[in-house]
């Protein structure tokens, strides 16, 4: 019984240490240019749902868009990835990520409304983009 109790003691101290090395997720703010829309979040939104099922380990657990701010910002594990790999798959989606332009493919890619501004991109005069149309 005794012997029971100790190996018990044992398994649930190793259990805690094994829990106590990972890591806490990091927050990360990104500003993109031409993220202004609903139909460029849910370009990147699917984006980023078939890049985190592909890659399982890829670190992101979860992301909030701010259309208005023209930002996304993201909950990743730092022991996965870290803020150079993030901004590299939003460039690869087609959206500049801070002071990283998009990948040139994936941008001619994007509808218009997702391009940036200086190209004619994003809201326009009096038509809000950041609301999905009603149907």
């Amino acid at each position: 019984m005794k012997k029971t109790i100790a190996v018990a003691a044992v398994c649930m101290g190793l259990g805690l240490a094994a829990n106590a090395q990972q890591p806490k997720p990091l927050w990360i703010t990104i500003k993109s240019a031409n993220l202004k829309c609903w139909e460029c979040k849910e370009k990147l939104e699917k984006f980023l749902i078939v890049e985190n099922k592909s890659n399982m380990e890829s670190g992101i657990a979860q992301w909030k868009i701010n259309l208005l701010q023209g930002e996304i910002r993201l909950q990743y594990l730092p022991d996965r990835t870290n803020p150079e790999t993030i901004r590299a798959a939003i460039n690869n989606a087609g959206f500049d990520a801070d002071n990283e332009k998009a990948e040139a493919d994936a941008y001619k890619a994007l509808p218009a409304a997702c391009k940036r501004a200086e190209e004619g991109g994003g809201p326009q005069k009096g038509k809000p983009c950041h609301v999905p149309p009603v149907n």
